[in-house]
């Protein structure tokens, strides 16, 4: 898979949960969650994965970013590169109690610590990828 493909299938998953992140009906709300200042459509997606109103947002930006991304090999790969470090940073940010909650507006914790992870692994994959290494672009070594 190409990088410009990476930023497209990333793009239009986050646009999709962040979309469904919004809806009522996809999301549980259980009675030891932690509790947060931004509590708007605060639960678990899909009963695993911690959001809120701050998070569906951020989700449906890197996604619009992600899918713009796609038309520019060179824009796939600093959204992959800017992918991987937030989501880095993200992923250690959940590790630490002071930083679930994020400031009290964006819950980083549970099952979104692994999922962050491996987004960040994938997409510095992707962002590590070479211009030399796409002959379509007629750039060869």
């Amino acid at each position: 898979m190409k990088t410009r493909y990476f930023a497209l299938i990333l793009g239009l998953a986050f646009l999709a949960i962040g979309i469904l992140g919004f809806i009522p009906t996809m999301r549980t709300v259980e009675p030891d969650m932690p509790a947060i200042d931004q509590s708007q459509h605060y639960g678990l997606l899909f009963g695993l994965f911690a959001v809120n109103w701050v998070t569906n947002a951020l989700h449906l930006l890197f996604g619009i970013w992600g899918v713009l991304a796609y038309y520019s090999f060179g824009a796939a790969r600093v959204y992959a590169a800017v992918v991987a470090v937030v989501f880095a940073i993200l992923t250690v940010m959940g590790f630490f109690v002071g930083f679930r909650i994020l400031f009290g507006t964006a819950p980083l914790y549970g099952n979104d610590v692994w999922l962050h992870a491996i987004i960040a692994v994938v997409a510095a994959i992707f962002a590590s990828q070479s211009v030399t290494e796409h002959p379509s672009l007629g750039l060869r070594r």
